[in-house]
């Protein structure tokens, strides 16, 4: 599954494809469904294999390299306007989910771009085909778990793994090593970057702020008659304050760091430091598992840590300090900015298509977009992080899970702080742009496109036999959610989303968007 760590493509001698049609994401293995169930409830109103086209994509290769090795954007303009042509000039109903978001945003760009870079399809084509975009789970600004990831392998599940048994993933025994595979393998997918946070401290804030500052976690569903009141050892009635939370800060060095007023953190510029001595360079031992942490030697390591706290407008350095073959090989295809002026001609560049911030919408004032995501499970949104013990081949870096909030309703637990979302993509990232950055005629959007934001209420199941549940808001599960379903069903037999009843929304999606002082 590994990629070739210069070319970001093929490794000599190794083709791993993906598999075409409706079977390539049915189930990911047998009795766990993705588009399964959505796919039968299609087939259901009269959809069938020549209505409706999957479009399978490697998802380890950059968007624009998939048309490179594969031709796959070719392949789904040339469909797309193959299924409109055949069916009386009805234009299509797009249904993206999680990084495919991201993936056809890339595409809009590149099907009207002109040769060689884009598809050669002029200003009008989506206009022209594309009725609705439904866009499910998309992280169009990104996700804090992806900084976890490339930094050190890990995300909140498998923090808390590898908390309970260490000598499992972290050992040298039999040559498991099972972290350090796993980053040597995903550092050379280039998509993996494609989902580092955009927008820098404007979107995500800073030291100081964040859009969702005052968010409660709250350990069940208050009733309407529960009080945020509770009594001292006296009886007295004592207002219970929130811990204060401070998102902006996606990485910390302890959990003081996270905690402490700003005035007080004193940061040691990281960006020009020295990397020290090679760890492991002439150890044979490690060339299997060899990450780019190995060339940090101790005085990088030591550096990444003094400098104490990173925001979304440091992380991007960090991570080209901590994997500079990695991004400098990605910053060829992403980029993670906020255009001043989207009429320069550099935004040309295939690498802004897929960044909401760095590049306007097409022309189609008639295509909808919806913005369609679970809410109400705690989602990670930044990270406790500590030095890890020294040892050859290692990581030197991970999520500190012995850090804890103060009770159970904590928005802190095990080293990741948790915000409103559908458990792998914040509120913040899967609704902004529909809320307010694509929202009427603004300066991403000026044909004006009108957008909706419908959020599904997570509720689990109720016992074993519903198995996934029918109203989960899970990142995966919500593929299965009859709400929306019944939302994209509607849509894809001719309604608009005014007749779906418009913006449907549980969070404080609308509220914090406001506080992001961004230029529309």
């Amino acid at each position: 599954m590994s990629l070739d760590n210069e070319t970001g493509l093929d490794k000599p001698g190794i083709r791993v494809r993906p598999v075409t049609g409706l079977v390539a994401a049915d189930y990911f293995v047998p009795g766990y469904f993705v588009w399964a169930v959505l796919i039968a409830n299609l087939a259901r109103i009269g959809y069938e294999e020549k209505t409706m086209y999957m479009a399978a994509y490697d998802w380890r290769l950059s968007f624009q390299n998939t048309e490179v090795r594969d031709q796959t954007l070719s392949r789904i303009k040339s469909n797309i306007e193959l299924l409109v042509a055949t069916n009386g000039g009805n234009r299509v109903v797009v249904i993206p989910h999680s990084m495919g978001v991201l993936y056809f945003l890339h595409f809009m760009k590149w099907v009207e771009a002109p040769p060689p870079m884009g598809g050669g399809g002029g200003p009008n084509w989506c206009a022209k085909h594309i009725k609705a975009v439904m866009n499910i789970g998309g992280p169009f600004l990104g996700v804090p778990k992806a900084v976890a990831g490339l930094f050190s392998s890990e995300a909140k599940d498998v923090a808390v793994a590898r908390a309970i048994a260490p000598d499992v993933l972290d050992s040298d025994f039999l040559g498991l090593q099972t972290l350090r595979h796993l980053m040597r393998m995903t550092r050379t997918w280039d998509s993996t970057m494609s989902m580092i946070p955009k927008g820098g401290d404007t979107i995500w804030g800073d030291l100081n702020w964040s859009p969702e500052d005052g968010f409660e976690c709250k350990a069940k569903k208050q009733k309407t008659n529960d009080s945020e009141i509770s009594k001292d050892v006296n009886g007295e009635n004592v207002k219970v304050q929130p811990e204060p939370v401070n998102y902006g800060r996606l990485v910390s060095f302890g959990k003081e760091i996270a905690e402490a007023p700003s005035s007080e953190i004193e940061q040691i510029e990281f960006r020009d430091a020295v990397k020290g001595r090679n760890i492991a360079h002439s150890n044979t031992s490690c060339r299997d598992i060899w990450t780019e942490y190995q060339e940090l030697g101790w005085g990088g390591i030591k550096a990444v840590a003094d400098y104490k706290v990173y925001t979304a407008g440091s992380i991007v350095d960090l991570l080209h300090f901590v994997a500079p073959r990695m991004m400098e090989r990605g910053s060829v295809h992403f980029s993670y900015g906020i255009a001043d002026n989207l009429d320069d001609p550099k935004y040309g560049h295939y690498k802004y298509w897929s960044n909401p911030l760095e590049t306007k919408l097409p022309k189609a004032p008639d295509m909808e977009i919806f913005s369609m995501y679970g809410v109400g499970i705690p989602t990670e949104r930044a990270y406790v992080y500590k030095l890890a013990q020294q040892a050859e081949c290692y990581i030197p870096f991970q999520i500190d899970t012995s850090a804890e909030g103060g009770d159970e309703n904590s928005c802190f637990k095990g080293g990741v702080y948790l915000a409103n979302g559908d458990e792998t993509v914040p509120v913040l990232s899967a609704g902004y742009m529909c809320a307010k950055g694509w929202r009427g005629k603004t300066r991403f959007n000026p044909s004006g496109s009108k957008t909706y934001v419908r959020e599904y209420n997570h509720s689990p199941p109720s016992n074993l036999l519903e198995g996934r549940g029918t109203q989960s808001g899970a990142h995966v599960d919500i593929m299965g959610n009859f709400a929306l379903i019944e939302d994209i069903i509607r849509i894809a037999a001719g309604a608009t989303g005014e007749e779906l009843g418009g913006d449907q929304v549980y969070s404080d999606i609308f509220k914090w968007s406001e506080k992001i002082k961004l230029k529309l």
